[in-house]
């Protein structure tokens, strides 16, 4: 080894501690209560996979943890199979990347993985349409490490509607006695996606605190995705999470800004208070290098989504799934710069960023 080169290795191991220092997000938990692990320059590959660039841009971005979408959601396949065979392949992804994911079955899991500067994976569903008519089968998912359990999707299912049904069927009896097998497993009760009705229904029926992991504020833009002050303030009331996504749904013209994923922050703050708010953007963090190319693919995404029925008001062909100017590893510190810029303190802008959530998490997990 040369001088030189001998110089540039000893620059760079005391430049390493000061860069740590200087990150905004060096001690700071960081949970995304909805996100995901992958590349969306590529298509879905058949099985989950963790390459280095997504663990990269994932630990670039200082997440701490992520609840990752697993199993059934919606299409053609079988919903309970399906569930499981993902449940089994994440299990497998995670063992298979000891020192860069761990599962998160805890509060304490989170905080773990922090120490550990791991990436904690959450295993979580969007539907409970793979309960099938057997409440039970929570037991089993729950066992298996699925951690949260969304009601229902956008569409019916057995427990009740979702958000675009017109009906607005509210809990049914099948969906009371999933909620039971939900406390009884300490499993948390996601209302992303639900209709008003079984929203509040469920808010009452569950002994423990619910979450909508990923949602913005109806007071401010009127579309289904989104929570009514009546929803959001009894969540928080019953000791519950809201988690504001980074989605179009967020402005009226489904181009959604960084300054309206703040605005929904607010509001939800004022309507919750700032002890049961925080962010699950509904997306990942390795982002998409041509966007211009990315419209032909996202074309395709929508027509099949609205085949199957499921796609929003608020969504097309031309609106992005996610916020241009917040997004890549980038966001959370960018989002944690906007906050302090409209006047939050620190310790509110790290209750939004992941405390919050792992408050809640502490309460239905256990620590």
């Amino acid at each position: 080894m040369n001088r030189r080169t001998l110089l540039a290795l000893s620059a760079a191991a005391a430049a390493a501690p000061a860069a740590a220092a200087s990150d905004p997000l060096a001690k700071t938990i960081v949970v995304n209560a909805l996100g995901g692990l992958g590349d969306p320059n590529f298509d879905e590959p058949p099985r989950p996979v963790l390459t280095p660039r997504i663990l990269a841009d994932a630990r670039a971005s200082g997440t701490t943890a992520v609840n990752v979408t697993i199993g059934f959601v919606a299409g053609p396949m079988e919903p309970f199979q399906h569930s499981v065979a993902e449940v089994a392949q994440w299990i497998r992804l995670i063992r298979e990347h000891p020192a860069d994911v761990s599962l998160i079955l805890t509060a304490a899991d989170i905080e773990r993985a922090k120490r550990e500067k791991k990436i904690g994976v959450i295993l979580g569903f969007q539907n409970s349409a793979q309960m099938g008519d057997d409440a039970t089968r929570v037991d089993l998912f729950a066992d298996l490490g699925v951690r949260i359990i969304q009601l229902t999707y956008n569409l019916r299912n057995q427990l009740g509607d979702g958000s675009i049904v017109p009906e607005g069927r509210g809990l049914t009896d099948f969906g009371r006695q999933v909620v039971d097998r939900l406390n009884a497993n300490r499993v948390m009760v996601d209302l992303s996606h639900s209709g008003r009705q079984i929203c509040l229904d469920a808010i009452q029926a569950s002994k423990q605190p619910i979450s909508i992991n990923h949602t913005g504020c109806r007071a401010l833009v009127d579309l289904p995705r989104n929570k009514t002050d009546e929803e959001l303030r009894l969540v928080a009331e019953k000791g519950g999470f809201v988690g504001i996504y980074f989605m179009p749904f967020l402005n009226p013209s489904g181009h959604a800004t960084a300054a309206d994923v703040v605005a929904h922050l607010e509001h939800a703050i004022d309507v919750c208070g700032e002890d049961h708010v925080g962010i699950g953007t509904d997306g990942g963090t390795t982002p998409i290098d041509d966007l211009e190319a990315y419209k032909v693919a996202l074309k395709k995404e929508h027509e099949l989504r609205k085949a199957r029925g499921v796609a929003a008001p608020g969504e097309r062909a031309d609106t992005h799934p996610f916020v241009d100017d917040l997004r890549g590893p980038d966001q959370f510190r960018k989002l944690a710069r906007l906050l302090a810029a409209r006047g939050h303190k620190p310790a509110r802008i790290e209750k939004i960023l992941g405390k919050n959530f792992v408050r809640y998490a502490r309460e239905v997990w256990g620590a």
